[in-house]
């Protein structure tokens, strides 16, 4: 398996730690608002690469942070006059809502900033003692001077550091490249915790570096992120990570590239922004939304429109469609050795694109080829034949994580019930009730399918 490392900006051979178990951090949502498109490529763009590690037998140890304070979310508290802690707790509960639609697997850790002020305090002090960091105005700060290796990440010229300057602010430009802020002196309006150093809060760079170390250790396998996290973000916790600790921080950097809507940055002001609430009010399908986010390889710009994402519901359909059929094939009989060989050839293929950098495209483009030679050979399939076929479609989709079972819960009773409604009308040959039962069931994207073993039914 193979990788784009952004630390060296090459594709490298993928080697573990420790023997088939790997550490995994992803940078997760700052909660003072809802999480839009954009975030969700990165976060199902990180679900598919852990579960494709899943999938070639590895054991992941995924840690996804909560940041829970910083300027943004503090900012929005004050803004709303209500607590911190209240106004997180909502945006939280609503990430990990959209998490469970968007069928994304659970971090096995999701922890929270706040709740781990002590292992940053201890972070801070370490890298006061060695020299690596300064007080300064009841703050501290990190001295990019005195880290060698500051910038190798994001590819910055040492030529351009700004030697002493400090900024405080959590976010910034690339063209601030200055001392960053470890701890934020006490402010008024803001929330703060008593520390050696005075009263404050921590900056947003330390709380990642804390809390992977915590987790995962003080050298663990790949950290993910959004390109956008590159710089402040990513450059600074390899900074105070590796002064703290004197080894290497992650050995593999992966970042996801930007969505757009329409081919440009997605914004309120251009009434281009969703949420993926926003969507759903739209009759958005989410396995369709999550297609589309992962159908685009994660090192290119993903374009996002309601005609691409048609486009995907499309696609998706062409696959839940064939599992339909295969669920419907009657014909009995022995397996045939062909219809193992294509499984297997298969398998061997997505697996390769897969291995080679996520090449989701290529993997999806196996996929199809697949469908194609089964369909062609539907009419002649046993149930056995089927049976293989399905379980290795399950198999895929436990890397996809595309398709969902439409055949339980409380739709699948309500539409049983209709179906019922409707035999009953044809055998008391009312017509017109079984056709108006059909159309109530196709405005709800329910298709009918009288066969030879009784009436069948999908949804589109």
């Amino acid at each position: 398996m193979r990788f784009f490392n952004t630390m060296t900006r090459r594709l490298e051979e993928f080697r573990e730690i420790e023997k088939g178990k790997i550490g995994l951090y992803t940078c997760g949502p700052t909660v003072y608002d809802f999480p839009h498109i954009g975030n969700y490529r990165s976060y199902v763009f990180e679900d598919l690469v852990k579960r494709f590690f899943t999938f070639s037998g590895y054991r992941v140890r995924h840690v996804m942070n909560i940041t829970d304070i910083d300027d943004k979310t503090i900012r929005k508290a004050n803004e709303l006059g209500l607590p911190l802690a209240e106004v997180t707790q909502k945006f939280i509960d609503a990430f990990h809502s959209d998490l469970g639609i968007l069928n994304i697997l659970p971090a096995d850790v999701y922890p929270r900033a706040t709740a781990h002020i002590p292992e940053m305090l201890d972070l801070v002090s370490v890298l006061l003692e060695k020299g690596f960091a300064y007080e300064k105005d009841g703050s501290v700060y990190f001295s990019i001077e005195r880290f060698g290796d500051y910038g190798r990440l994001a590819n910055i010229d040492r030529d351009k550091l700004q030697l002493g300057a400090a900024i405080d602010s959590d976010e910034y430009e690339k063209e601030s490249i200055q001392d960053f802020v470890l701890w934020k002196g006490k402010k008024p309006g803001e929330p703060s915790w008593p520390a050696p150093f005075g009263a404050g809060r921590p900056g947003w760079h330390i709380e990642c570096s804390a809390m992977s170390m915590k987790y995962l250790g003080a050298h663990f396998d790949i950290h993910m992120g959004g390109v956008d996290n590159i710089f402040p973000h990513h450059e600074n916790e390899i900074a105070q990570s590796e002064c703290a600790n004197g080894q290497t921080f992650v050995n593999y950097w992966l970042h996801c590239q930007h969505l757009v809507v329409d081919n440009k940055k997605m914004s309120k002001s251009l009434g281009n922004f969703y949420t993926l609430a926003d969507l759903r009010q739209r009759g958005v399908d989410p396995m369709a939304l999550r297609y589309l986010l992962i159908s685009t390889h994660y090192r290119k710009l993903l374009n996002f429109t309601f005609a691409n994402l048609e486009m995907a519901g499309q696609a998706l359909n062409r696959i839940k469609n064939f599992v339909f059929s295969l669920k419907n094939v009657e014909n009995a009989g022995e397996a045939a050795p062909e219809i193992a060989v294509l499984i297997a050839s298969n398998r061997n293929d997505f697996t390769e694109n897969m291995a080679d950098d996520f090449n989701i495209s290529g993997a999806l483009g196996i996929l199809f080829d697949f469908i194609h030679e089964i369909n062609q050979k539907m009419s002649e399939l046993s149930k056995k034949d089927a049976a293989a076929v399905l379980t290795y479609l399950e198999g895929l989709d436990t890397v996809l994580g595309v398709l969902r079972d439409n055949d339980s819960g409380p739709l699948a009773a309500a539409v049983e019930e209709k179906i019922a409604q409707r035999e009953k009308a044809r055998k008391n040959k009312d017509f017109a009730r079984a056709d108006a039962i059909r159309s109530e069931l196709m405005d709800l994207g329910i298709m009918l399918l009288d066969t030879p073993t009784g009436v069948k039914w999908k949804k589109e």
